[in-house]
């Protein structure tokens, strides 16, 4: 495990000097690197597959076990050691179809001549120890458990294939496993990714006509995108704030300036996380660099915790689409949307946001003493220039993106090399070792990402296959002639905040994104408008209770509980539920900056 944890890591250090060295030839010598787009993608690769058997060793993928949850609590060994079956075979089958694709890619070349190979072995070597950290999972547990759930799984593979091998005629079909295996995936509380992964390799496997390279193909096709580098990059740029003490300057600073406001606290939140998802992309990072120095706060001062718990998760969903955040680039990206215009398009109604939660936080909220929130109170000088730093650097990410100087992934590769270099000559607070377990973090935390969009990109490869974009179309088509182009953008509201919060986000805007896009776009909905309300309703569903998985991961960062921070969240999220439902009926919102800025 850290063999591939600290070369995932060492692969990211590399891809970042690649991205930045080849801007700086390009920009400012004059002398561009044809090969950097396509070692950079190759190096991406290698970080995707290498960091997900990381986070997969940590048992770290994320998953929703609220459904089997509910199930008897003597059957929880059973299901969980069952998972971890599923998800040796998914990583063994993976491996076995990469070979092939292996085999297959020898006498190809990319198209400024490197080897195609290049591509595959990082697909199959991570897979391989994918496989191994799984095994190393799954018979970790009672002998009985162990080998009773394999032997469970082993029959019902070999009663499918005896069944469609022996009776042609009333073979189960390829969609019926793809959705018996996506919904069981789900109740048995597997990690998203796999349950993706899961539900597309049964296809491949039930369908004759499809060769099993395929499948490998599918999945690293998911990840092989430059655009896509942003995330990494992004992510350890947030990291590196973190750690090289701007967060905790610019949270201090807050408190002290506005903490005694009626409703300061809460003010501070949303402002802190705002500022935050203008550097990192990742809301779960936002959330661990506010929620790590805020909770202390809020506890000293006596404060609610699960109210501020709900609002932080709040806070999440409001910041969606404020730039440089993973999910725009995302939605950008398989719904062929402009970035820069998605990022311009998002500011507003983040505003607007921020707004009806400050409203509400000021209406419920209560007055505290920032003297009793820090042990140590930090000199005001040293606080002014920590947040006149961090500002500097989002004023950079905004203007490098919508300038149309360099693209995100340029701008994101900057952001890195100045919280590396101007924060650690401004506050000295970043050595070798934290910096080298920076990297190898960011490479986890972007792999366990990105392995979510290469499963399912091999699923959405599936559904096209079947035939399930056609269909969603027509009826979605024949519901807008029906009830209108307004009704339409509602309805797909409904469903990104359903499956936002069953799919974990991101794989609910890479399959439902380039689906309906097209749609609102014949029916004359603005591209940047619908986008940008789809990344809002993905983000409601993502942190809304029950199954929400970003407020899980919010009350494991604050250290509460779902159960608790429920009802008090309740109130934020109708107040969002509502501003989302208004920014859906005004276009103007959302389009009033990128027409300014024509874009």
């Amino acid at each position: 495990m850290h063999f591939t944890e600290y070369v995932a890591g060492a692969v990211l250090a590399v891809d970042v000097m690649v991205v930045f060295v080849s801007v700086v030839f390009r920009y400012f010598l004059h002398s561009p690197f044809d090969w950097a787009e396509e070692v950079a993608r190759a190096l991406m690769i290698i970080q995707v597959f290498f960091g997900a058997a990381t986070v997969l060793a940590r048992s770290r993928h994320v998953g929703i076990d609220l459904f089997r949850g509910m199930l008897p609590e003597s059957w929880q060994p059973a299901l969980v050691q069952f998972s971890g079956w599923i998800i040796v075979g998914v990583s063994a089958s993976l491996f076995a179809s990469s070979c092939e694709l292996l085999v297959d890619s020898y006498s190809m070349t990319t198209p400024i001549g490197f080897p195609q190979w290049m591509y595959v072995y990082p697909v199959a070597i991570g897979s391989l120890f994918m496989t191994l950290f799984g095994l190393a999972n799954a018979v970790n547990g009672p002998p009985r458990v162990v080998w009773g759930t394999l032997g469970v799984g082993l029959a019902m593979v070999a009663f499918v294939c005896a069944w469609n091998t022996w009776m042609p005629t009333h073979a189960i079909a390829p969609w019926m496993l793809l959705t018996t295996a996506f919904l069981g995936g789900l109740l048995l509380g597997l990690p998203i990714a796999f349950v993706l992964a899961l539900s597309s390799l049964v296809y491949f496997m039930a369908d004759p006509s499809l060769p099993m390279l395929v499948y490998s193909q599918q999945v690293m096709a998911g990840t092989d995108h430059y655009v896509l580098l942003a995330i990494p990059f992004f992510v350890l740029a947030g990291l590196l704030m973190e750690a090289n003490g701007m967060s905790s300057r610019l949270i201090e600073l807050l408190l002290r300036m506005f903490g005694r406001l009626r409703g300061g606290l809460g003010l501070i939140t949303i402002t802190a996380t705002a500022f935050f998802s203008g550097v990192s992309g990742s809301k779960l990072a936002d959330i661990a660099a506010v929620g790590g120095i805020i909770m202390p706060a809020v506890r000293k001062t006596k404060q609610d915790p699960n109210e501020t718990a709900g609002l932080l998760a709040c806070t999440a969903v409001m910041a969606e689409t404020i730039p440089p955040c993973i999910n725009m680039i995302i939605m950008g990206f398989v719904a062929n949307i402009s970035i820069a215009g998605l990022f311009m398009a998002g500011l507003v109604p983040a505003a607007v946001l921020a707004l009806s939660l400050a409203a509400v936080t000021i209406y419920v909220g209560h007055k505290i003493n920032p003297d009793e929130a820090f042990d140590v109170r930090t000199p005001m000088l040293r606080l002014l220039g920590g947040a006149l730093v961090a500002l500097i650097m989002v004023a950079m990410i905004g203007k490098g993106v919508t300038s149309g100087v360099a693209t995100s992934t340029e701008v994101s590769a900057f952001a890195v090399m100045y919280a590396l270099v101007i924060g650690w000559l401004a506050f000295r607070e970043l050595t070798v070792r934290s910096v080298v377990q920076l990297f190898v973090r960011s490479a986890s935390m972007a792999g366990g990402i990105l392995f979510i969009v290469a499963a399912a990109s091999s699923l959405s490869f599936a559904l096209t296959i079947q035939q399930i974009p056609q269909y969603l179309s027509s009826f979605m088509i024949g519901f807008a002639h029906s009830y209108g182009s307004t009704m339409f953008v509602l309805l797909s509201m409904l469903i990104m905040i359903l499956f936002g919060a069953v799919l974990e986000g991101a794989p609910a805007l890479i399959i439902f994104g380039p689906l309906l896009t097209p749609i609102a776009a014949q029916l004359g909905v603005n591209p940047l408008h619908f986008g940008t309300v789809m990344v809002i309703a993905m983000g409601l569903g993502l942190f809304a209770p029950p199954v929400g998985l970003g407020l899980f991961a919010t009350c494991a960062i604050t250290g509460t509980q779902v159960k608790d921070v429920a009802r008090p969240m309740m109130k934020y999220l109708v107040v969002l539920f509502v501003t989302l439902v208004l920014l859906a009926l005004v276009p103007a919102f959302s389009l009033w900056l990128p027409t300014r800025m024509g874009l």
